[in-house]
């Protein structure tokens, strides 16, 4: 979190939304097949996966993730790239912590 808030010039403000972030997210936790979790990789851009759908929101050194272009991908046929970010978020995940863990 320092070096990422350092990164994009926020500072500690980094750390602030990340748990504004998951104070947010906690209610969702409660509805069948939400999970959330947290981990400690360094990010070099953040996956949102609900089913075959992904947002991928790439990280560009020196610039807050809300400036950057998302990405819609889904399943088309051809896997590769889906394949590709599927591969990565599931690294991260099987690695990760849920909210529950943490407290």
């Amino acid at each position: 979190m320092a070096q990422r808030g350092g990164d994009e010039g926020i500072g500690d403000a980094m750390a602030a939304r990340i748990r504004n972030s998951v104070v947010l997210l906690r209610p969702l936790t409660s509805i069948p097949g939400v999970d959330v979790r947290l981990h400690g990789t360094t990010l070099y851009n953040s996956i949102y996966r609900v089913d075959d759908e992904l947002l991928i929101n790439m990280h560009v050194y020196g610039q807050p993730a809300n400036q950057i272009p998302v990405l819609h991908l889904h399943s088309t046929g051809e896997p590769a790239m889906v394949s590709t970010y599927v591969e990565s978020f599931e690294r991260v995940w099987t690695g990760a912590r849920t909210q529950s863990q943490d407290q």
